[in-house]
C-alpha cells in the first residue's frame, strides 16, 4: 500500500570550488559569478567580446566559493534525509567535471569538511534515537559501476560483476548486492570506509586522485510503530537513501588519458551521455520511451529520475576560463534537470520489508 503522490520538480543546486593553486599558477581568470541570495549563476565567455552580455541561469540554490559544507547539507541535504526517515525514497547525486569537487561534497574530509555522505549517518541515527515510540532497521550497501560493470565494494571479492534485475513490485536491484544491517554512526563509518577502499581511481592531469567509478551508497531505514509492532498489522515505513557520487565528464585532450584511463574516461563519458539523453526525454515530453536501459547508471537512477523519489542533484563545477565549454555544460545539463517530475509516495508494508521477519531478533 502507497501513500498519494503529488509531483514534484527535481531540485538542482549548483556550487562553485575556488580557484585552485595550479589556475592561480598559471594566472587562470574567474569567469563564473554566483548570487547566492538568488541562486543565479552568471557565465562570461572568455573569447568573446567585452560587450557580450554573460549566460545566466537560476536554480534552486548556488554555492560559492566561501559556502561551508554545513550549510549544503542543511539547505539541500537534510530535508531529503528527513523525508527517508518518513518513508520516502531519496537520492542525492553529485555531477560536474572531473576535479570540481563532487567527492568532496558527497565524502569530503573528517570534521568540518565532511560532505553529505557521513553527516547523513549522524541525522538518521539522530532521529533512531530521538524517538523511542518507533522500532528502526536501518541497513547499508555500497556499490560502483566501473567500465560498465556493477561492482559490490562491501563483497570479499569486489571485482565481482553483479546483474541488474527489475522487480515487478520493487523495481530496479541488484542481484546478490550485500546489505548490512547497521546500529550506530560507526558501524555506518566503517562501512563507507571499507566501500571507499575498493571503489575504482586513478590519477589524471586534471585530478590526482580521480574517480573512475560511479558509486551509489544506499541506506535503507525500515520504522514501526511500536505500539502497533505486536499487531501483524502494525504499519511499516521503509525509506531509501541513496547518495551517488558520479565520475566526472572530461576531455582526453585536457586529463591526458591514455590505455586504462582512456577506456575508463570513454565508459564514464558514454554513461553521462546517456543520463543527459534520459533527462532530455523525461524533459521534453514528446518521448513516450525513456531510455534507462542504455547504461547501468541510468536503470539504477531509474526511480530517481521521473519515479518515486524525492531526487536533488548538486552540479559542481570549477571558476576558471580554461573550463568554460565544460561550465557551460554542466549548467545547461543541470538547467534540464530542473523540469524533471517525480511522484514520490510513501512506502507503506512493502513486502520486502524485513523488520518483521527479524523483529524477535531485535527484541
Amino acid at each position: 500500500m502507497t501513500g498519494g503522490a503529488n509531483p514534484e520538480a527535481v531540485k538542482v543546486v549548483v556550487r562553485c570550488r575556488p580557484l585552485n593553486s595550479k589556475e592561480k599558477a598559471d594566472g587562470r581568470a574567474q569567469i563564473v559569478d554566483m548570487d547566492t541570495k538568488s541562486g543565479q549563476v552568471s557565465l562570461r565567455n572568455p573569447a568573446a567580446d567585452s560587450s557580450e552580455a554573460p549566460k545566466t541561469f537560476t536554480f534552486d540554490a548556488a554555492y560559492d566559493a566561501n559556502c561551508t559544507q554545513e550549510q549544503i547539507y542543511e539547505q539541500s541535504a537534510k530535508p531529503i534525509v528527513n523525508s527517508c526517515m518518513q518513508g520516502y525514497n531519496g537520492t542525492i547525486f553529485a555531477y560536474g567535471q572531473t576535479g570540481t569537487g563532487k567527492s568532496h561534497t558527497m565524502t569530503g574530509q573528517p570534521g568540518e569538511q565532511a560532505g553529505i555522505i557521513p553527516r547523513s549517518f549522524a541525522h538518521i541515527f539522530e532521529g533512531v534515537e530521538g524517538s523511542s515510540d518507533t522500532q528502526w532497521m536501518v541497513r547499508a550497501s555500497f556499490l560502483e559501476i566501473y567500465n560498465e560493470e556493477v561492482r559490490d565494494l562491501l563483497s570479499k571479492d569486489p571485482k565481482n560483476k553483479l546483474d541488474v534485475k527489475e522487480h515487478k513490485e520493487s523495481g530496479v536491484y541488484v542481484k546478490g548486492l550485500n546489505a548490512f544491517v547497521v546500529k550506530s554512526v560507526p558501524e555506518l563509518q566503517n562501512v563507507l570506509a571499507v566501500g571507499d577502499k575498493n571503489r575504482s581511481t586513478g590519477a589524471t592531469m586534471m585530478n590526482q586522485d580521480s574517480s573512475r567509478s560511479h558509486s551509489i551508497f544506499s541506506i535503507t531505514i525500515e520504522g514501526m510503530d511500536k505500539n502497533a509492532a505486536a499487531n501483524s498489522e502494525g504499519h511499516i515505513r521503509v525509506g531509501k537513501l541513496n547518495l551517488v557520487d558520479l565520475a566526472g565528464s572530461e576531455r582526453q585532450s585536457k586529463t591526458g588519458a591514455t590505455g586504462d584511463r582512456l577506456k575508463e574516461a570513454t565508459k564514464i563519458n558514454l554513461s553521462l551521455s546517456a543520463l543527459g539523453n534520459v533527462i532530455s526525454a523525461l524533459v521534453d515530453g514528446k518521448s513516450g520511451h525513456i531510455p534507462y536501459r542504455d547504461s547501468k547508471l541510468t536503470r539504477l537512477l531509474q526511480d530517481s529520475l521521473g519515479g518515486n523519489t524525492k531526487t536533488v542533484m548538486v552540479a559542481n563545477m570549477g571558476p576558471a576560463d580554461w573550463n568554460y565549454d565544460e561550465t557551460l555544460s554542466t549548467l545547461r545539463y543541470a538547467n534540464r534537470a530542473k523540469n524533471i517530475k517525480n511522484k514520490p509516495r510513501i512506502n507503506e508494508d512493502p513486502k520486502d520489508a524485513m523488520l518483521r521477519e527479524f523483529q524477535d531478533e531485535i527484541k
